[in-house]
């Protein structure tokens, strides 16, 4: 990876989310956290298990993340919650390097768009996914939700993409271009005026109303609505 702050660079921006987008949510990472962070919520806030779960389904919907709630409700150290959720997580067991997605990545022309990790995670655990996926040294930088930093942005609100802008070093909306699972990320990506593609895994439900301007089953579709980005031909949707 280049840098985690960018300069512009006079061409278009492509953002990738990285948990459940880079790597399938069949390993089931998602899950691990899930439990790890309610397993937080319950030691810390000193709640019933089900409280607990409660408590942080209600964070996540409300802002995005767990960690915010926490953040503005309660007495805790990011850091600290960083080093007991994500960090402790045994992605070394579950991740690993992806010849399809870095295929994918390398067929994409970089003279001709940045390519810039755009997550909500924690540096640390931003890096070691990438690393653990074997495609880090083909993104040009990475914007995260900064732990250390109060108060916390994150996506979905537009200050984060506003932050994901500033560090890519890119201008106008009309020049960024994102894939994200997150139906709530990817709709209010579209209303920051980003151009936006949902992925929905084969294994989900498509929602009633498509988030974005596109909605893809699977990473490989990006040559299909991107198309100017890649050097190869779009492959031929069998949809």
């Amino acid at each position: 990876m280049a840098a985690l702050n960018g300069t512009a660079a006079g061409k278009p921006v492509l953002f990738f989310d990285i948990d459940n987008c880079l790597y399938s949510r069949s390993t089931k990472v998602q899950d691990l956290m899930a439990e790890l962070i309610d397993k937080y919520f319950a030691k810390h806030l000193e709640l019933p298990w089900d409280e607990a779960v409660r408590l942080h389904k209600e964070y996540y919907t409300g802002y995005g993340l767990a960690i915010e709630g926490l953040v503005r409700h309660h007495e805790i150290d990011p850091l600290a919650y960083n080093a007991e959720v994500d960090d402790a997580l045994p992605l070394e067991d579950i991740i690993k390097p992806d010849p399809e997605l870095r295929k994918l990545l390398e067929d994409i022309d970089r003279s001709k768009v940045k390519l810039w990790l755009f997550t909500n995670a924690y540096v640390t655990h931003a890096k070691r996914v990438v690393g653990l996926l074997g495609v880090e040294d083909l993104f040009d930088g990475l914007t995260f939700c900064d732990y250390s930093k109060k108060p916390l942005i994150c996506k979905p609100h537009p200050d984060m993409y506003k932050k994901g802008m500033k560090e890519a070093g890119v201008s106008d909306v009309k020049d960024c271009y994102f894939v994200d699972d997150s139906y709530l990320n990817c709709t209010k990506a579209k209303d920051f005026g980003w151009t936006a593609a949902h992925l929905v895994e084969e294994t989900l439900p498509i929602p009633e109303k498509q988030a974005s301007q596109f909605q893809i089953r699977h990473l490989r579709e990006l040559r299909n609505v991107y198309p100017q980005f890649f050097r190869s031909t779009p492959a031929r949707s069998s949809r």
